[in-house]
């Protein structure tokens, strides 16, 4: 049997300091959990593969429930879409991309990226990681190596997981307690690294649930010259609550994508969301939808006053019968007047929906629908959606941080590992690569560009009908490459710099040598 080891002591430290600090933030999780994302969460005290039970006293309206998914849907549509490019690569040295086969071996990495997210389970993770963002305010998930499909992704919900910061504020350790049977914890780690207790449990195959501690974080000794896992930037531990070490291993780049929606001070591990604002508003929404019900109920079923003289059980139903031995009072009456304002109701209501419907930015997606865009021209739409998507960007320049940059560069060093990405030319070796967001969110951000570029060439234009000499300052090539840049457009259908010029020598050799035969 394993004795606990100092070796397991610093995982064991980690996750305890990890887990205090999440602590003052449970108690917002739970409510949250409870009043918006009632299927998600996990908390202490929870039983691992018991389901969860929604609590329909306290959920009425579903609104705020829809809120989220139009929000993670439209998040999902509109910045990682697994129906069409949402990121291209280029290089920092733009000329470097004018290099002969630079953009077509571009071209086919992201290709093959976007292959390897396609036949995982990435845009699924990414789905989760986005309601758990707008409800919660942090998300993660795990990104690991899998051996048929490149990549694999393992989602947490909030309670189930710790994260930690470094100096710079940059989330750089994780932690979770997750559970396993005792068979299961053979099957993974191996009979010979579990205690004798667990041992002897496994063997009797029982099917009692066990807690497993599992930390990521920096290693202390990391040495780049070495390749084994013990000196690898990132060491992993799985380990007993007890501290005895079940598996210890390593990871070139941080493995876990974790992102927050908000921060408010350079302290804070953890994020506040749409949900954490929306809070207040969608109890209050639930009260008010009750006390609808209960005068709703009150008014056509209300409290009665029946006379001592009534004889038997009193029958309220259509057309009963209630004997009564009185000769003054009515027997059965209603014991007061219910007066409801439904109409008053109804609209504060509706306020408050809104008001939520707002804080999830669900304007945002559904504001183009079919009558809108039928009354605006096609200017208006675009500039209707540009100022949305201002409101949303210092979440989304966060999440390109923390979220798309950690996806992207993650997948593609585990692709070359496996040797899945082609040899670049030549040309570039060593080049950093650049990567760029063309998703349809990126591209409303970005249309602004488009914008400033249409402007100053019309600008120019006009002046160069009095001076058009005026063109020479515009250089018009790069002004296509920029605008299509800004677009979308895959670098890929852009001609290479010698096969352009070659085809403007011909055309200007032609138009010479049609001028020429018209002197003669």
């Amino acid at each position: 049997m394993k004795k606990n080891t100092p070796e397991s002591m610093p995982f064991l430290q980690q996750y305890n300091c990890m887990k205090a600090q999440a602590q003052t933030w449970q108690s917002t999780w739970k409510e949250l959990a409870a009043f918006i994302a009632p299927t998600r969460g996990f908390f202490e005290g929870e039983t691992a593969g018991n389901g969860k039970k929604i609590n329909h006293r306290v959920l009425i309206d579903s609104d705020p429930l829809l809120a989220v998914e139009v929000l993670s849907a439209g998040m999902m549509s509109g910045l990682t879409s697994p129906s069409r490019s949402w990121f291209e690569l280029s290089l920092s040295d733009h000329q470097r991309m004018k290099q002969p086969g630079v953009r077509p071996w571009l071209y086919e990495v992201r290709r093959r990226m976007e292959d390897v997210f396609s036949r995982s389970n990435v845009y699924n993770a990414l789905h989760s990681f986005y309601q758990e963002i707008a409800v919660f305010g942090t998300a993660a998930f795990l990104l690991e190596e899998d051996e048929e499909k490149v990549i694999s992704c393992r989602s947490f919900t909030a309670g189930e997981y710790v994260l930690g910061c470094d100096d710079k504020g940059k989330i750089n350790a994780f932690g979770r307690a997750f559970f396993m049977t005792p068979l299961q914890m053979e099957e993974t780690f191996g009979a010979e690294n579990l205690p004798l207790s667990l041992r002897r449990a496994a063997a009797e195959k029982r099917p009692e649930w066990q807690q497993v501690l599992h930390v990521i974080m920096p290693n202390a000794h990391a040495d780049s010259t070495k390749e084994d896992f013990a000196h690898m930037p990132y060491v992993s531990a799985y380990f007993t609550p007890q501290g005895h070490l079940l598996k210890r291993g390593g990871y070139r780049q941080f493995p876990v994508i974790a992102a927050r929606w908000e921060v408010k001070n350079s302290a804070d591990i953890y994020g506040r969301s749409p949900g954490w604002k929306s809070l207040g508003d969608v109890k209050m929404l639930q009260k008010m939808q009750k006390a609808k019900l209960v005068a709703l109920d009150k008014n056509t079923n209300p409290p009665m006053m029946v006379s001592a003289n009534v004889q038997g059980e009193v029958n309220l139903l259509p057309g009963g019968l209630t004997r009564y031995s009185g000769t003054t009072d009515a027997a059965v009456k209603p014991a007061y007047q219910v007066s409801i304002d439904l109409a008053a109701l109804e609209n504060s209501i509706e306020r408050v929906k809104q008001t939520i419907k707002g804080q999830f930015f669900a304007d945002v997606f559904l504001m183009l629908n079919t009558q809108q865009a039928g009354r605006m021209t096609a200017t208006e739409v675009a500039e209707r959606h540009q100022e949305k998507m201002l409101v949303l960007g210092p979440v989304l320049e966060r999440l390109k941080n923390e979220l798309l940059d950690p996806l992207i560069e993650r997948t593609f060093a585990l692709m070359w590992q496996r040797g899945v990405v082609p040899m670049p030319p030549e040309s570039i070796a060593g080049e950093e690569l650049k990567v760029q967001y063309v998703s349809m969110i990126a591209q409303a951000q970005k249309a602004q560009g488009i914008h400033a570029i249409e402007q100053g060439i019309s600008f120019v234009s006009r002046l160069a009908q009095g001076r058009q000499e005026v063109l020479d300052k515009i250089d018009f090539d790069a002004a296509v490459e920029e605008g299509l840049d800004l677009l979308g457009v895959p670098p890929v259908l852009l001609r290479p710099e010698e096969q352009t010029q070659t085809i403007r020598t011909q055309r200007q050799a032609l138009l010479n040598a049609v001028n020429s035969a018209k002197t003669i």
